[in-house]
């Protein structure tokens, strides 16, 4: 009697396995043949380029030496009618010793500097509207300190897009490629982010966007209230406003390559930890429509994952297991190769073999931890 009700639990896990593995299988299939494919089969629609008056807005804290280093390529772009506006909120390092020497070198770059007060703590969405209305264009274009475009045709590229319907561009951040474990598991986790929010974005479904590289209209900022509706959460400057903001018909992207920003990547686990940390605390203001969908995908990864693994380990069901990986890493890879095609990146193809499970398992700790320990307030 034992070994018979034994034998029937067994059975019955396997097959609650089987069936986890095969429903998520095809969720997976379907975001990556239908929806990741947009930017994987993405083409360049030919744009005539627009001579519009454009400000680029970046906010810095303590950034000195990322200024010297990156603000000249902000400053030499070729576009004929723009100015960059550095708000330089409440550094102490010599931040405004930097920006006064290049005051001298480049007039249309503009600073605005934010006083420290021990009575408020403020978080980035306060420089950024300020640097937004210190702004004297209507088309913006936003970065960060620690970035710079990889091309003098940055602004021309992005700003093209702007139009009477067209009110928010987003862009593609990247980080520097180097040797290491840790580079591999940024560049990819930002290669495949990369590739979720662009796609959602081509079809019309725009839920989140990167301050490193992204524009919008000084009229919807206001529209909107600024940042009004999540004033109270410390980051969302970018992501939550898109969230917020985006419509099918006002969002478009700029894939080309001379369109691009590039980062230094975080140099330890910990400093790659806390920036995954601060990034994911918004994810739980996104609206509900994205919320599912985003979590559908991780869930979905990591059911698949996991049950495939199982069933490798199960005689009879190993060549079920092996087939259904075979099937799912196959199309992953052709998705995955084709957009780093279109986003200019490399060296991770092989890579994704591993980090690909492991991704899911990693946001999923930084989740947790959001929610045991939650960031304690930051400026960015």
């Amino acid at each position: 009697m034992f070994f018979e009700l034994l034998y029937h639990t067994a059975t019955l896990f396997i097959w609650i396995i089987s069936s986890v593995l095969v429903l998520s299988l095809v969720v997976q299939l379907i975001y990556y043949l239908i929806i990741y494919s947009k930017v994987a089969g993405y083409r360049h629609p030919t744009i005539p380029e627009k001579v519009i008056p454009v400000s680029v807005i970046i906010c810095a804290r303590n950034e000195a030496e990322n200024l010297e280093r990156n603000l000249p390529a902000f400053l030499t772009q070729s576009h004929p009618n723009y100015e960059v506006i550095v708000v330089n909120d409440c550094s102490t390092d010599n931040t405004d010793e930097v920006l006064m020497d290049m005051k001298v070198q480049y007039p249309h770059l503009y600073v605005t500097t934010i006083q420290q007060d021990s009575k408020f703590i403020h978080g980035k969405k306060l420089a950024v509207t300020v640097g937004i209305k210190a702004a004297r264009n209507e088309q913006l274009l936003f970065s960060d300190a620690d970035c710079r475009p990889v091309s003098h045709r940055w602004i021309t590229c992005m700003s093209r897009h702007f139009s009477d319907k067209t009110e928010l561009i987003l862009g593609v951040g990247k980080y520097e490629s180097k040797r290491g474990l840790l580079n591999l598991i940024v560049r990819y986790e930002t290669l495949f982010t990369a590739i979720q929010y662009l796609s959602f974005a081509l079809m019309g479904k725009a839920y989140m966007g990167v301050g490193r590289n992204m524009g919008y209209l000084k009229q919807l900022f206001y529209q909107h209230k600024g940042f009004a509706s999540h004033l109270g959460v410390l980051s969302g400057d970018d992501d939550l406003f898109v969230n917020e903001a985006s419509t099918p018909t006002n969002t478009k992207v700029e894939l080309s390559p001379e369109s691009f920003t590039i980062s230094v990547a975080p140099a330890s686990f910990s400093g790659w930890f806390r920036q995954k940390k601060r990034h994911l605390s918004t994810s739980p203001y996104y609206n509900t429509s994205s919320k599912f969908k985003l979590g559908l995908d991780y869930l979905t990864r990591f059911l698949f994952y996991s049950s495939a693994f199982i069933l490798l380990f199960i005689e009879y069901w190993i060549w079920i297991a092996a087939a259904a990986w075979g099937l799912f890493t196959i199309v992953r890879l052709v998705i995955i190769k084709l957009s780093m095609k279109r986003l200019n990146e490399r060296d991770l193809l092989l890579p994704s073999l591993l980090l690909d499970p492991l991704i899911p398992i990693i946001l999923g700790i930084i989740r947790i931890s959001n929610i045991i320990r939650p960031r304690k307030p930051k400026w960015n």
